[in-house]
């Protein structure tokens, strides 16, 4: 049998009570209401690279789900991504008790300049010695935009556009600020920086006016692994010139491989290779010893699921401009939305024999955090008919914390070496080189053209 590619192995976390699946933090084994103690997190870092997971990979918001206007009781019942805490001060310290994991951490174009942005990267890329990703957002909150002056979010494909201009202001200074040989710390001759080495570059644009030069030198990767989730056209345009790496989740195996295949063909359009692009693919699991015994446990995670806490996570209940409660019969095809517009498609191709509706949100978006049930052999036998359509990775989403990664650590990751489904011992260096087979980004990637542009 021919030899197959590791599937590369994310966790999917957010420092907050309850991330994606509503209710579960009640389970008498979660510990995620203890998101703001380190011990846990570190604990969870420990297991997971045992486990050879690829990455610990950290969403986040910066607004409350529902209206701009709304009432949060919602929220505040459900622990609905509130309170959370900042991932990427949580990502340093976890990359002084760590390794090998990589740590991504998400963050918007809203949140926070482009020039401080960069030297917080920089800084955690060199602490970790060049293992941090980072997940490119526009934030599809109105609560958001008005926590950082906004009336509301901009159109949907004009974020798009903000963020280009975003992501070429961090290249810029992340690749050519800094020649490779400007940093010296030569004692002898009394040189800490060449200066000749060193760059302004003095962006204007639409958004953005920056001077430079980057505060810090090149850090291991200079550009951290770029992660994106959007697959609208236009995140699939975004992410097809920008991004090494993609979440997706799924309604079929058909749609998947539809949307694999023409998003690597938008890849190779911009230039690139087909292969420069990852897909992770989020499953949820319920591992048992039998099958029996994994329908038992499947069945009392129902018992434990919060309705309105999916409801109001799908962000399309109600009147983006008025933020009254819509008719719970409108089709979903009459939602109108500035918010995630391929998270809404997802919804109604989870439902192909009907047009499905506003009552059918909450048990939709339930069903699209994909649930794999079986024993260790059965999710084993899963995934690699995942990864025969084309899927690279697998972003794994857990039900609560710690435990479902430490059982799927225990449990599933030696059945998923055992078919050569999983890396037994980490690549050393970077996690680019861990992921790609090289530490910085290759001459293919636009961000690349800035090499060299301000000398």
């Amino acid at each position: 049998m021919p030899v197959r590619p590791p599937l590369r192995l994310a966790a999917f976390v957010m420092d907050t009570v309850s991330h994606i699946q509503h209710g579960l933090w009640r389970h008498p084994e979660a510990r995620q209401h203890e998101f703001d103690d380190v011990r846990m997190w570190i604990d969870l870092a420990k297991t997971l690279e045992r486990g050879r997971f690829d990455t610990l990979f950290f969403a986040d918001v910066v607004g409350l789900y529902g209206p701009a206007d709304g009432d949060y009781t919602v929220n505040a019942r459900e622990g609905l991504q509130v309170p959370n805490a900042d991932p990427s001060i949580l990502a340093a310290a976890l990359a002084t008790h760590t390794e090998h994991l990589g740590l991504a951490f998400t963050s918007s174009v809203l949140q926070a300049h482009p020039f401080e942005f960069a030297r917080r990267v920089s800084t955690l890329d060199h602490l970790s010695r060049g293992r941090i990703g980072w997940n490119i957002v526009t934030s599809a909150l109105d609560g958001a935009a008005r926590n950082f002056g906004h009336d509301r979010l901009e159109e949907h494909d004009e974020r798009y556009a903000w963020a280009q201009e975003y992501v070429d202001v961090v290249a810029k200074l992340w690749e050519g600020s800094w020649d490779d040989d400007a940093f010296r710390a030569d004692k002898a001759a009394g040189v800490v920086s060449d200066a000749s080495g060193i760059h302004r570059i003095d962006h204007v644009g639409q958004r953005y006016r920056v001077a430079g030069p980057h505060l810090s030198k090149p850090s291991p990767q200079r550009t951290p692994v770029l992660f994106q989730a959007g697959s609208s056209p236009a995140g699939r345009a975004f992410a097809a010139r920008n991004a090494e790496a993609q979440f997706i989740l799924t309604s079929t195996r058909e749609k998947t491989a539809e949307l694999i295949a023409s998003t690597r063909a938008d890849v190779a359009a911009a230039g690139r290779l087909p292969e420069d692009l990852l897909f992770f693919l989020g499953l949820t699991f319920v591992i048992g010893s039998t099958e029996e015994e994994a329908r038992r446990r499947s069945a009392e995670i129902d018992e434990l699921l919060s309705p309105d806490g999916f409801l109001l996570h799908s962000n399309l209940g109600y009147d983006p401009e008025t933020g009254a409660a819509l008719d719970p019969d409108t089709p979903l095809s009459q939602v109108k939305t500035q918010l995630g517009q391929s998270h809404l498609q997802w919804l109604r191709e989870a439902s192909p024999d009907r047009e499905p509706t506003i009552r059918d949100l909450a048990g939709l978006s339930a069903k699209l955090r994909a649930r794999v049930v079986g024993t260790p052999e059965q999710i084993a036998d899963e995934l690699e008919q995942w990864q025969d359509i084309g899927v690279d990775g697998i972003n794994v989403m857990n039900w609560w914390l710690p435990g479902s990664y430490e059982e799927f650590v225990d449990h599933v990751v030696p059945t998923l070496q055992d078919r050569g489904l999983v890396q037994r011992e980490y690549a050393e260096g970077t996690l680019r080189r861990k992921l790609f087979g090289h530490d910085q980004l290759p001459d293919r990637h636009p961000a690349r053209r800035w090499r060299g542009a301000f000398s």
